[in-house]
């Protein structure tokens, strides 16, 4: 009896080391482009439950009875990433797979700050605040989060002085999302970077930083800014601070109105920019 209980008592001590060395180990022996790489232990400890027969969750943007909107593009190898035409290509991995042999699935990504649904940050086009640490965990989570207007843009401009004055934003207004052509044409469902996108230009932006109370500005492509005044853009929009841009929402069959907004970045300290989760409530 004794010499049972010591052995489930081994057994129990070894299961314990092996999860242990599994969860704290950072480094694995196996290929990173294995579907199911091997991991730690033979598996001996796991608890197995039979597959029965069970069905993929469902994939959704629209929760509690369409009160609810997901904003952000899903984090997958074929999204466009900026100037190039070969997408952001493989950012997960899966370093130890129940399947080989570990007692868990443990992935680990390599994601670019700047990918799918993102923010940025004042040292993203200034390099003194990018050494002054105005980084994203400086980012005012009270701009990010609350009320929002969804506005249509002229599908035949991109976002011009005029285009702002036409849009007729009354003062008071702190977050506007601009829906633009991005959306009909499906830019960010195309691998391929699509230089032609619609965005803002240096007069509308300073017209937006001149004449309106917005401090968060959304848009439906990778850079608010288009590609022509790429950086004079930018440069207008993060020169005070105050201003945070969300980039390359997904905006589709969403109607134009009154939301509430909710953008959580990643706390990154040092990053200029960080992938991000967005949802409108209605």
């Amino acid at each position: 009896m004794l010499m049972m209980t010591m052995k489930a008592f081994s057994l129990l001590l070894l299961c314990f080391n092996i999860l242990t060395f599994s969860l704290l180990s950072l480094a694995s022996s196996s290929d990173p482009n294995d579907a199911y790489p091997s991991g730690y232990g033979d598996g001996s400890c796991r608890v197995r439950v039979k597959n029965h027969d069970l069905v993929p969750p469902p994939r959704r943007d629209v929760y509690d009875e369409g009160k609810i909107f997901d904003i952000t593009h899903t984090f997958k190898e074929d999204l466009p990433a900026f100037d190039s035409s070969e997408g952001v290509g493989q950012l997960l991995w899966l370093p130890f797979s129940i399947k080989n042999g570990s007692l868990a699935n443990m992935s680990e990504m390599k994601l670019p700050a700047h990918t799918g649904t993102h923010v940025d940050a004042p040292g993203h086009f200034f390099d003194h605040y990018f050494d002054a640490g105005f980084d994203i965990e400086s980012l005012d989570l009270a701009v990010l989060n609350g009320p929002a207007l969804l506005v249509d843009v002229p599908r035949d401009k991109n976002i011009t002085a005029d285009v702002m004055k036409s849009l007729n934003i009354p003062r008071g207004v702190r977050r506007v999302l601009f829906r633009t052509l991005n959306t009909d044409r499906r830019l960010m469902w195309q691998k391929e970077f699509d230089s032609s996108y619609a965005g803002f230009m240096k007069d509308g932006a300073k017209w937006l930083v001149e004449n309106t109370d917005i401090k968060l500005v959304g848009i439906d492509y990778l850079s608010v800014a288009t590609y022509d005044d790429l950086a004079s853009a930018h440069y207008v929009f993060l020169e005070g601070r105050e201003i945070i841009l969300v980039e390359a929402l997904k905006l589709d069959d969403i109607e134009p109105g009154i939301y509430s907004v909710h953008c959580l970045p990643l706390k990154l300290r040092g990053a200029e920019g960080s992938p991000i989760r967005c949802i409108l409530i209605k």
